[in-house]
């Protein structure tokens, strides 16, 4: 039997990239010794690893200290983000798991720094030519010149997945929605409002460290039922025959070749210089497909994309960890739908990961 793989994977939450993450190690042929941390002892993924470790948030000056010695104790070869703000103090902190032999498996610094700030992604997309909504950080509370009821309004910075993401219909929405961004000190974007949700996709684009495309893989989203759903409202005279909808940060749908789709987000993560996982909404329109949104890390259909057959995280391992060649990734094509899920923690169980800060599973 080969020797497990020993890779650490924060943010293991209970419905977070860091879950969907290690579901998808789970899938891989290769064999796995999973380590995840949490800043929560309720949280799933603790109890779904090999051993789980309470750790401090990513904000912490000991978090960084912590994780270092996490990775030494248990061995750790692969190091994997599985939140947001950890993926953002991991690219500031590269080289010191670079020191100790630790692939860490995000994208570059560059490439994170331009995607986590919606504002400048816009920007990247306007400079380079491909289709965008239109869009304006709110200064006033009056939509500015060339913009019309319904807008998406989204923090330009600091969201995370769909939170803090909403439609204002009118003038009075949008004032309580700038006010709420104001409580807690968001900038907010706002965006027009594009396309019908019966034609918005998730795209992954994969390349690896040194900018070559491996494969790109598209789902078309299924945005029915408060699963896959974050918001549904009808527009205001005169246009109340719309629906507006916006999707959840929890995928299902079709996966089917949808060329056209995911060349046009090849040619996006190729301009962007992306080295690594690469998620891209997107919504086709008779104009074209725009692009809704960039998120430079693995997505919330990491683990449908592994049952199917495209394993990123497994991927990007066998290729940069054990130096495999690897050839056109063939995947199966289909209907994927999720669910949610239950696990039984026992009280023993909390009370020691609380006590000892680590629990073996």
């Amino acid at each position: 039997m080969s020797k497990k793989i020993r890779v650490l994977i924060t943010g293991a939450g209970g419905g977070n990239v860091g879950i969907q993450v290690m579901d998808a190690l789970k899938l891989a042929k290769n064999s796995y010794y999973i380590v995840t941390t949490n800043v929560e002892a309720q949280k799933t993924g603790l109890y779904e690893g090999d051993i789980g470790y309470l750790v401090p948030p990513a904000s912490h000056i000991d978090y960084i200290p912590k994780l270092l010695k996490i990775a030494k104790k248990e061995g750790i070869q692969v190091i994997i983000s599985g939140s947001e703000p950890e993926m953002m103090v991991m690219s500031k902190n590269r080289t010191a798991f670079e020191k100790k032999d630790i692939l860490v498996l995000i994208n570059s610094e560059i490439v994170i720094d331009t995607c986590q700030d919606k504002y400048q992604t816009m920007q990247f997309l306007e400079e380079n030519k491909f289709l965008y909504p239109k869009f304006t950080v709110l200064k006033k509370n009056t939509l500015p010149l060339g913009f019309s009821f319904p807008v998406v309004v989204k923090p330009s910075k600091g969201g995370g997945g769909s939170k803090n993401v909403f439609i204002a219909r009118n003038t009075k929405e949008l004032i309580f929605y700038r006010q709420l961004f104001a409580q807690q000190n968001l900038i907010m974007l706002i965006q027009e409002y594009i396309g019908t949700a019966d034609e918005e996709y998730t795209v992954g684009v994969l390349t690896d460290f040194k900018g070559n495309l491996i494969e790109s893989i598209a789902l078309k989203r299924i945005v029915s039922g408060t699963l896959s759903k974050l918001i549904e409202l009808k527009d205001l005279p005169p246009r109340q025959n719309q629906s507006l909808v916006l999707s959840s940060g929890i995928s299902q749908g079709f996966v089917d070749d949808y060329y056209d789709v995911r060349k046009y987000c090849e040619k996006i993560a190729q301009q962007l210089h992306s080295t690594g996982p690469l998620n891209i909404q997107c919504r086709k329109t008779k104009q074209g497909i725009y692009t809704m949104e960039i998120n430079p890390r693995f997505s919330g259909t990491t683990s449908i994309r592994a049952l199917l057959g495209f394993n990123e995280p497994d991927i990007l391992i066998r290729k940069n960890l054990l130096g495999e060649k690897i050839n056109q990734v063939k995947y199966k094509k289909g209907l994927v739908l999720r669910e949610f899920r239950m696990k039984y923690i026992d009280f023993n169980q909390l009370k020691k990961i609380n006590k000892q800060k680590y629990l073996i599973n």
